[in-house]
């Protein structure tokens, strides 16, 4: 029986030129996409520019700013990774995933000033994320760590891990580092406890003997005694 294989000689030929257009499309979107999470770290303040460029590690310290754990946040990608591929219940795993990077990208999005309906431009197909972290890595808003607690302060999914180099979020009961000077602190009028508001007129120095002076006369100099 004669059988014609031209048909899908061609259809593999296609396949092969295919597949360099798709690796160098995905090699594309994830030099964007890291260039953006390196922004985005620096306004956070996090240390070494290397970190957003590690595939999944960049995605943990996102998930740290964002007030989730970074091994519940591995755990999701490595349940969603195995489980996932599960025919017909496989994409309850994913959904768990997705759902883990919907809530730290909400907490994220929230301390540069940006309302959770955002996210809503994940639904952009391939460029979606893109112009999501576009905007927060080139916005004109500042980091703002200290914003309410999240709904899960006070459960495993939490950060409460402590890595060097990456500041932990005091909206998620973190130890600031640095403390005052931070997230509006030390600014507007506000100072550190032993330091001296902006503005403030230094106290006047102790007489000898441990007294304090009298006040200085008021403006305009020494008023006369009434007269009888």
């Amino acid at each position: 029986m004669y059988s014609d294989t031209s048909g899908s000689n061609a259809y593999f030929a296609f396949l092969l030129l295919l597949i360099p257009v798709f690796l160098i499309l995905g090699l594309i979107f994830y030099v964007v996409y890291a260039f953006f999470l390196m922004k985005v770290f620096e306004k956070a303040g996090v240390e070494g520019k290397w970190r957003a460029w590690v595939p999944v590690y960049n995605s943990m310290v996102l998930g740290k700013l964002g007030d989730v754990s970074p091994w519940v946040v591995l755990g999701a990608f490595a349940v969603s990774a195995v489980l996932g591929q599960i025919p017909a219940i496989g994409f309850v795993f994913n959904l768990v995933a997705v759902a883990v990077v919907v809530m730290y990208s909400w907490r994220v999005g929230l301390k540069l000033g940006k309302e959770w309906y955002l996210l809503l431009l994940w639904l952009i197909p391939g460029v979606g994320t893109l112009i999501w972290l576009g905007i927060l890595a080139f916005g004109s808003s500042r980091w703002n760590q200290n914003v309410p607690p999240s709904p899960w302060a006070n459960s495993f999914i939490a950060d409460k891990t402590q890595w060097q180099g990456v500041p932990p979020q005091a909206s998620n009961g973190g130890n600031v580092q640095g403390g005052y000077g931070q997230g509006g602190y030390g600014q507007g009028g506000y100072a550190a406890p032993g330091t001296q508001a902006p503005g403030a007129y230094p106290p006047p120095p102790a007489a000898p003997g441990g007294s304090t002076p009298p006040p200085p006369p008021a403006p305009g100099g020494p008023t006369e005694p009434p007269r009888p």
